[in-house]
């Protein structure tokens, strides 16, 4: 079986050595996702609810990229440093899932690589032949 590899290209893939996406026949496993632009730039400082937006809108480009969408996604982790924005983290992530209701974790930890990250999601997405 292949295994195709989709970058974003931002700098952080290279030099840690990872793939924003990877697609092995039917399934796609998407990397830790944050609320980055284009730029590299975090959008939505301070804010939950807007982090998960901007790292769901990453992801789903992604998928895109390795010819998947939102509806396949069947999994996804969602990892979140403030306890206190954890409610409107699952309402944006409901926004986007609320119809699809993937398998989701959403787990506390203490710390992301960039201090104004409030959010990381991962996701995997299955393309079946009925999609």
């Amino acid at each position: 079986m292949m295994k195709q590899r989709f970058s974003s290209g931002t700098k952080w893939e290279v030099t840690t050595g990872y793939s924003r996406a990877i697609r092995m026949g039917h399934r796609v496993l998407i990397s830790g996702t944050t609320a980055t632009d284009k730029d590299g730039k975090i959008v939505g400082v301070g804010d939950g609810y807007k982090q998960t937006i901007q790292a769901l809108r990453n992801i789903e480009s992604a998928l895109q990229m390795a010819g998947a969408d939102l509806i396949n996604v069947v999994r996804t982790r969602v990892y979140v440093t403030d306890k206190n924005v954890w409610e409107e983290v699952a309402r944006a992530h409901g926004e986007f899932f609320g119809q699809i209701k993937p398998a989701s974790s959403l787990i506390g930890i203490s710390w992301l690589v960039d201090p104004d990250m409030l959010v990381e999601i991962e996701a995997e997405a299955i393309i079946s032949d009925e999609d």
